[in-house]
């Protein structure tokens, strides 16, 4: 939310400096996000000063070039060289002098400096428009009236507007300090209650409403009463649509709109000074001078004031003329045929109440983020749409020179009461730590606005106003009186009491942890993507289960994702396409699924992502890519962190692991359990996200993991206090088979010495036939009571080659 401080004095009944107005917008929980200065021209004309020509000569080095001596009313007169044609002696004219910068239109500034030109010194420089930025107009120096005085400051003469501008974060349920006038309420309740003094807010009056003729009459029917709870309108005839006068104009910049014309920008400055949404109407496009507010049919097309036409949703709430056209999106967006041209003369203006979660809705189906919409979907006050209304068309009268041509029409069949709180005082004191007394309490209430029902021994019944829908309980007054005592002034005990809890899943952080730690040691960086993702990505297939979203905040934000590779690759992309090209990501995260209406799941997972280089090249060693083998040693080595020991590795089927999205994929068994899946990543899916490099993913069935972590007892032991022994062995397989069939042909042996198998070597070559391959491979065995004996070993090594010839058909190499 954007705040000018001058706009917002207009309402305080006192001047507070900047910096103290931001101190208290803070404490009030208006947090300033930032203050800055504001300048209707850039630079504001700092410096520069009115002077008067005294002489102007012909350069003597050049024809087009002057030679003048310029009095700014202080010092002796500057010597100036002029290229103008226009400059002339007897001239008042804007003067930069030296030290003093310029920021031209379109240039960078410029710091005047003394110059020699052409033979002839210069000291300083007769301005043209668009030299100070005032215009785009260079056809010759600015010549100011006679009467401008010489050495008057040039902002001073140009009287230009300048402001400071505050940014606030404002949480959802404060919608009442989404306008000058609602700020401006809790500022008055701050300084009431710290300056000990009746602060109130200096609202305009609208006592001068009357109608001066009935000659526009136009009525209104409400067919939706859910949806529009309140309508008011009034008819003004006899306009003249032009430009706004430059108050309005500056006020408007500074809040970073754009001027458009004064009707429009009426609206707008109400918008914001009460935080009521209006809308004014051609009232030719009114036919038989009738409004009707109603839902039409689904898939009615419709021109918005952007000239783009929109198809309708039956739930969409239409402002129509009599003849049933649609002529406003309610509470979101104007039509081209109805909206306010230079050629309109009479208008229909409208001040109303939309139920927030209907326009929210059609704000964002139709992807329409207008200010009105963004104030009606938090929940406007609905007693103030005849205020704004009639101070919106008394700015109408003024600037515009109309005239109220209709009675008021304020059509409110069921008007709201307001919301009823219990406050009880103990509990103001358990919530806040703070004992406030009653009298303070109750006034601070009074300066927001609450009215007192009800007093007890120890409660209050208070009425909310309507501008504070929000307020429902007792919690939420007590946050209100916080607020104006300072929520930088809640007391800090000196003990805090506390029951520790036990956690009975610990070894589910523990875990995360270990794994978290062991990747960011490596090199991994992790991310968090949005677990909203797009259908686009998906298949029929995956599209089944998926859960898809009903009110979605984007076009391609629609379903909650069926898989984490997606979200993966698009930080990837983002990444390679911000020339970080070696990327080692993981993330914890859940998928999402359904199997029928209200039965949904989610499901924990680990996704470890690699790209690129996995070292770098360097002056003693060249670079390494990453592959498939490098991802298997991290998979491996998370799973060991875990005490997940007793898996086994087989190669995926076509078009299962990753549902199909991974190729060369292998899958990590614990009997017939898949606790993880890893792979290449396919093609076809690199393209749809135009990634051009290799991707390999792993993604860890957490919750599936979390079982077995479960089981596994903490178990310490001693170092072993023998030596371990190394045997090596070589043999010729099928230059198709997989590492893992070695392993686990090797583990049915059940050796319980052989504490580790390595591969070291794979060696191919027509000498040992075109479908062969030599591995070798060294195996470590480790007795910890005694030493092993050359018996023992050998055969124990007979009992793996016998295992490797009979299950493998292997060739051992001796």
């Amino acid at each position: 939310m954007t705040i000018s401080y001058n706009w917002l004095h207009e309402y305080l009944p006192a001047t507070i400096e900047p910096e103290r107005l931001s101190k208290i917008l803070t404490s009030v929980g208006l947090e300033v996000e930032s203050l800055e200065k504001y300048e209707s021209l850039k630079g504001g004309l700092q410096g520069l000063v009115i002077g008067e020509v005294l002489t102007c000569e012909k350069h003597p080095n050049a024809d087009k070039l002057s030679v003048t001596t310029v009095n700014i009313g202080s010092g002796e007169p500057l010597q100036i060289v002029c290229g103008a044609p226009n400059v002339a002696a007897g001239q008042k004219v804007i003067v930069a002098p030296v030290g003093v910068t310029i920021y031209p239109l379109g240039h960078d500034p410029i710091t005047m400096k003394v110059a020699k030109i052409r033979g002839v010194e210069s000291h300083g420089m007769i301005c043209a428009e668009d030299e100070i930025g005032l215009s785009d107009n260079h056809a010759g120096i600015l010549v100011l009236p006679a009467e401008a005085k010489t050495g008057m400051p040039a902002a001073n003469y140009f009287q230009l507007y300048t402001d400071w501008i505050y940014e606030i974060g404002i949480t959802p349920n404060h919608m009442d300090a989404m306008s000058h006038i609602g700020v401006a309420r809790d500022v008055c309740a701050y300084m009431s209650h710290h300056d000990k003094k009746d602060f109130r807010v200096k609202s305009p009056s609208v006592n001068a409403f009357k109608a001066d003729n009935t000659s526009l009459p136009i009525t209104v029917e409400i067919e939706n009463n859910e949806a529009c709870q309140r309508y008011s309108g009034v008819s003004v005839s006899n306009i003249t649509v032009k430009e706004s006068p430059q108050w309005l104009q500056d006020k408007l910049r500074a809040v970073g709109l754009r001027p458009i014309n004064n009707i429009v920008d009426i609206t707008n400055f109400v918008l914001h000074e009460t935080g009521q949404p209006l809308h004014a109407f051609d009232a030719a496009a009114i036919t038989d001078n009738k409004v009707i507010v109603k839902n039409l049919a689904e898939g009615t097309p419709f021109i918005t004031l952007d000239e783009k036409e929109r198809k309708l949703s039956a739930e969409d709430l239409m402002i129509c003329n009599g003849a049933g056209e649609a002529m406003c999106i309610a509470g979101v967006f104007g039509g081209i045929k109805s909206g306010v041209k230079e050629t309109t003369t009479n208008i229909f203006l409208e001040s109303a109440w939309f139920n927030p979660t209907d326009i929210r809705k059609t704000s964002f189906r139709h992807g329409l983020r207008t200010d009105a919409a963004v104030r009606f979907e938090k929940n406007i006050d609905i007693s103030n749409t005849v205020n704004a209304l009639k101070r919106a068309a008394l700015l109408i009268r003024e600037l515009a020179g109309g005239e109220i041509s209709s009675e008021l029409v304020d059509l409110y069949p069921q008007p709201k009461e307001k919301a009823a709180v219990q406050l009880k005082y103990h509990f103001l004191r358990k919530l806040s730590g703070k004992s406030y007394h009653f009298d303070s309490v109750k006034k601070i209430l009074a300066s927001l606005g609450f009215e007192v029902i009800k007093e007890g021994m120890d409660d209050l019944w208070i009425a909310a106003p309507y501008w504070k829908p929000d307020i429902t309980l007792q919690a939420d007054v007590v946050e209100e009186i916080m607020r104006i005592d300072g929520l930088d002034n809640i007391e800090i005990p000196a003990a805090i009491t506390l029951s520790p809890s036990v956690e009975a899943d610990r070894y589910k952080y523990l875990y995360k942890e270990k794994a978290s730690n062991y990747l960011a040691a490596v090199g991994f960086n992790e991310i968090f993507t949005n677990s909203i993702t797009n259908a686009a990505y998906f298949d029929e297939a995956d599209l089944g289960n998926a859960v898809k979203l009903l009110n979605n905040l984007s076009a391609v934000h629609n379903i909650m994702r069926p898989s984490m590779l997606e979200t993966g690759l698009e930080a990837i992309l983002h990444n390679l396409n911000r020339k970080n090209q070696d990327l080692r990501f993981f993330e914890f995260g859940k998928t999402y699924s359904t199997s029928g209406s209200g039965k949904y799941e989610e499901h924990e997972h680990l996704c470890v992502y690699i790209t690129g280089n996995v070292e770098e090249q360097s002056w003693k060693s060249k670079a390494v890519a990453a592959d498939l083998y490098h991802l298997k040693g991290i998979v491996a080595r998370i799973l060991q962190l875990c005490g997940i020991s007793k898996v086994s590795w087989k190669a995926a089927e076509d078009n299962t692991a990753a549902k199909g999205k991974l190729v060369n994929a292998l899958q990590v068994l614990i009997g017939q359990d898949v606790i993880a899946e890893l792979g290449m990543v396919s093609n076809t899916e690199l393209k749809r996200f135009d990634i051009k490099q290799a991707v390999f993913y792993a993604d860890f069935d957490w919750q599936q993991m979390l079982k077995f972590m479960a089981k596994q007892d903490l178990k310490v032991k001693e170092l072993a206090k023998q030596l371990p022994v190394y045997r090596d062995l070589a043999m010729i397989v099928p230059k198709a088979l997989a590492y893992a069939e070695v392993e686990n042909a090797v583990k049915k042996a059940k050796l319980d010495k052989l504490q580790r198998i390595q591969l070291f070597d794979v060696f191919e070559s027509e000498k040992i036939g075109s479908d062969k391959k030599s591995l070798a491979i060294s195996f470590t065995f480790l007795d910890e009571e005694k030493t092993l004996t050359d018996k023992e070993i050998d055969g124990m090594m007979n009992k793996i080659m016998d295992a490797l010839e009979k299950d493998l058909k292997a060739e051992i190499r001796k």
